[in-house]
């Protein structure tokens, strides 16, 4: 083990005598003067900070090794899927190292590709990131977002296709929200929040979302307001034109409550009114497309894994579809639309995850045991045939428009990187479009997943990666990774940091924890609010089998995850220090009593529930971060990751968590935190900024679990 330098001396961090009373519990917080990140104070706290971190991680010898292997294997050529609209083809590439991804069109997929926008360009250090794209109906325009520095606020312009040439058009204050034009290609839909104050904007909460229509050509201020809702300060509204241009569907959404609201507005007919479809947060219902008056969804409505059904707005749905009571299951009669509602597709027993229509077939994206199938279904439900994938992995795309006959889409798993493919609808062919070259020979690593059970006896699948000929002498480096909240399913990916990871000898693990999507809504609801602690039992578990199974024992083991991920690693690493050699929480949420205080927090009061609810509040305190940490206790060796521009999870979180473990810290691991500057919560992050981080990451876990490299 390397030996260091010099002692591990800690900035002073200052305490001030600030509580409040939650439902008569007194709770200190005397760390919140650093939930500031403009004043003079904090500045110097976060340069003090990242003095005694660099200083470390300077001292690591392998670091530079890693950062050089990890620059090797980045250097390589990314294209994303090719997507058409009008005459012309679309998509991003890298070239390698770029600090940003460049979007690029071609009249034809054998055509010569030009620059559309290169978003290196507008920056000197890659901080300025193509936010979001919105092409026109004939391909000849461009309404697209720029976030800088990380930030979820964007602003938006409009740019000449052809002649690659920005118009007039500037538009600011968005967050949150794509473009949507209209057919005539005159303008475009989007949602924005109010002006903030300039100097607070990154902390603020964010309320009363606007629809609004932009007329090209014209200023900000001239936009037409298509819907508010004064009386609702929380809803966001997302909205899209039909492929027939004829109506705007407007999604209306609560935070991030899986549960939304359906309105729509006849475009035909500009003076119409806004109508209310689904009035009800009573489900998630998805857009998938309309044949005139009949519009095709996917709901969880009485079904929590997905299926598919139809509404005829010329009959509209009774009031079970359309707010009100939900009757009971089964509400939809499979075949005609009389009363409304028809199921075309129901549930199966894997988790649908998405559905459009290509060669006016439902081609619908299923999550069986968390990796990908993909299947075939005429309009009227019945099903035509599966998609041969090549391997147990994860596949994205099959996007088009509905009388498409060939669409692309990528297929990746943990050892297979992301590989393009052109599909044919008709021919059920797949040929591979873009091969990646990667500097790293799959044939000596091996993927399995496997099914554990959880404290409650509960059976949660966990991907392992590792060398072939592995041996299970409890010796392993192992880094664990998991996420566990707001629908969202952890699926096999590949990733060059990852490959870094494996060629040193360390296992990868994915746990697919309760509070994701894998299995559905049900598996969603298990892990929210007063079934947090679930998420936590699984995570816990997850170790605990590997433990077991002699892949690794505590001192070798690393667990990992950003955001709502970072709150798991904080919860776990106080409930069971013992347990873990190594913890990194990135931009995680730690300080649960005040989550709902800044910008979009309040939205995750769905996922999390509230303090502010005497009901809610004993359980959110157990497993906060920030509050279990108990003096004297010897905690695993820990690199918390931030940045002083994230307006998602505020670093805030962060810098609490890390003053209040450096003070209690009982053991003798380190505690750092690595603030990034001139970034946000991992959004448009420039290349050269990922890999400085990930190097980090992988020289401190070297260091503390003893790896030999």
């Amino acid at each position: 083990m390397t030996k260091f330098d010099r002692p591990l001396i800690y900035p002073t961090t200052h305490k001030t005598d600030v509580s409040d009373d939650y439902h008569g519990v007194k709770v200190s917080d005397p760390y919140r003067w650093l939930e500031n990140p403009e004043s003079e104070e904090t500045q110097a706290w976060v340069e003090a900070q990242n003095a005694v971190t660099f200083g470390y991680l300077s001292q690591i010898p392998a670091r530079e090794k890693i950062k050089q292997r990890l620059t090797q294997l980045w250097d390589y050529e990314k294209y994303g899927i090719p997507f058409k609209e009008g005459d012309r083809y679309f998509y991003y590439k890298n070239d390698g190292l770029q600090n940003q991804s460049v979007l690029y069109t071609l009249p034809s997929l054998d055509g010569e590709p030009k620059v559309l926008i290169d978003p290196n360009t507008l920056s000197e250090d890659g901080t300025v990131a193509l936010g979001g794209i919105a092409i026109s109906e004939d391909g000849k325009l461009m309404a697209y977002g720029l976030s800088t520095s990380g930030s979820d606020w964007q602003e938006w312009k409009v740019r000449d296709v052809e002649t690659g040439e920005d118009l007039s058009d500037h538009l600011k204050w968005i967050k949150f929200s794509g473009a949507s034009w209209t057919h005539d290609g005159k303008g475009f839909f989007y949602s924005r929040y109010d002006e903030p104050n300039e100097k607070t904007k990154h902390e603020d909460v964010n309320y009363y979302q606007k629809l609004f229509y932009h007329k090209l050509g014209t200023s900000q201020s001239e936009d037409i307001l298509i819907y508010e809702r004064p009386d609702q300060k929380e809803w966001g509204f997302g909205a899209g034109v039909t492929e027939d241009g004829r109506y705007l569907i407007i999604s209306v959404w609560l935070g991030t409550e899986t549960k939304n609201l359906i309105f729509y507005k006849d475009l035909t007919a500009p003076e119409s009114s806004v109508v209310e479809l689904i009035s009800e947060f009573e489900a998630e219902y998805s857009f998938i497309d309309n044949d005139g008056s009949l519009f095709w969804f996917q709901t969880d409505l009485n079904a929590p894994l997905g299926r598919v059904i139809a509404i005829d707005i010329s009959n509209p749905p009774p009031s079970s579809l359309a707010g009100g009571e939900t009757p009971p299951s089964p509400p939809l009669r499979k075949g005609g639309i009389q009363g409304g509602g028809a199921e075309i597709i129901p549930e199966a027993a894997e988790t649908l995850g998405g559905i459009g229509i290509l060669n006016n077939q439902f081609i619908a994206s299923y999550l069986k045991d968390a990796y990908t199938q993909i299947k075939i279904f005429t309009l009227e439900g019945s099903f035509v045939r599966e998609i041969a994938l090549p391997g147990i992995g994860s596949a994205g795309g099959f996007g088009g428009k509905r009388h498409d006959t060939e669409t692309f889409y990528a297929y990746t798993s943990f050892t297979a990187p992301n590989t393009i493919y052109r599909y044919n609808m008709v021919t059920d062919e797949s040929t591979i479009y873009r091969k990646p070259n990667v500097d790293f020979d799959p044939e000596g690593y091996e993927t399995k997943q496997v099914f554990y059970p959880s404290k409650d006896g509960t059976r949660v699948p966990m991907f392992i990666t590792h060398k072939k000929g592995l041996q299970l002498d409890g010796n392993n480096p192992t880094y664990l990774y998991g996420y566990g909240g707001f629908g969202i399913s952890l699926t096999p990916s590949f990733s060059v940091s990852r490959v870094v990871w494996l060629e040193m000898g360390g296992v990868y693990v994915t746990a697919c924890l309760r509070g994701g999507g894998e299995y559905g809504e049900s598996w969603h609801q298990a892990g929210t609010k007063l079934k947090k602690q679930n998420v936590f039992d699984d995570f816990i578990s997850a170790a605990e089998w590997l433990i077991e199974n002699k892949y690794t024992k505590p001192a070798k083991l690393a667990i990992a995850g950003g955001s709502n991920g970072g709150l798991l690693v904080g919860a776990c690493m106080t409930q069971r220090p013992e347990l873990f050699g190594a913890a990194l929480p990135a931009v995680g949420v730690m300080d649960m009593l005040r989550f709902h205080k800044f910008t979009i927090g309040w939205a995750w009061i769905s996922e999390y529930g509230s303090p502010e609810n005497p009901e809610e509040f004993p359980t959110i305190r157990s497993y906060s971060p920030l509050h279990n940490l108990k003096s004297g206790t010897a905690y695993p060796a820990t690199m918390i990751t931030t940045a002083d521009r994230d307006d998602r999870v505020v670093p805030a979180h962060s810098f609490k968590f890390a003053s209040a473990l450096q003070e209690t810290q009982g053991g003798e691991k380190p505690v750092l935190i690595r603030i990034e500057t001139k970034a946000g919560h991992g959004g448009g992050k420039p290349t050269a900024k990922v890999i400085e981080e990930l190097a980090d990451e992988w020289a401190f876990l070297v260091r503390e679990l003893d790896i030999k490299v």
